[in-house]
């Protein structure tokens, strides 16, 4: 099935005006700097695109948990991700082992996404042993934005400083490099 989009959706899709971002995480944000810079990068991309973000329970980690319990728990707080990941998602999983873009280039992702009909972008960000197989299964791509390690909570606001950057790059607006 194609879509066809004339000129004047396609500007109000660079606009971001047709582009509904979802962020799903795992855990709830306690630290007072994460929220105040997420609410602050939220409300700058509302002039752009809709964002949600959805939060699931994290499940406690034993100190010495093994193998075994560490995928169960990767597998319970999977299945809480993908009930709230909408069926006609494009979903993008960040794991330390996907792919590393430049900003330039996650722009031009986002930009493609949307200019072929896949206004709807979902997000994921797992836990703090990270994502579970059928998560992976279930992503379309996946994004690594550094080999480091960054704990998931900091990850929701690195991400949405990226997709601001992103927007603003797709409409030829400045930001600081």
């Amino acid at each position: 099935m194609y879509m066809w989009i004339n000129s004047v959706d396609k500007l109000f899709i660079r606009q971001g005006l047709f582009v509904h971002i979802l962020i799903v995480a795992v855990g709830k944000l306690k630290e007072k700097y994460l929220i105040a810079g997420i609410n602050e990068y939220t409300k700058r991309l509302s002039a752009y695109a809709k964002i949600d973000i959805i939060e699931v329970a994290d499940e406690k980690t034993p100190e010495r948990a093994s193998e075994l319990e560490e995928e169960q728990i990767k597998e319970r707080e999977g299945g809480r991700l993908l009930a709230k990941i909408p069926h006609d998602a494009h979903v993008i999983a960040l794991a330390i082992e996907g792919k590393m873009k430049s900003s330039e280039q996650f722009a031009a992702r986002l930009d493609e996404l949307a200019t072929y009909g896949k206004s709807k972008v979902a997000f994921v960000i797992g836990g703090s042993l990270g994502l579970s197989k059928q998560v992976m299964a279930r992503a379309d791509e996946t994004l690594s934005f550094s080999k480091m390690t960054f704990p998931h909570q900091l990850m929701r606001l690195i991400l949405l400083e990226q997709i601001y950057r992103a927007f603003r790059i797709n409409r030829g607006e400045p930001y600081h490099k």
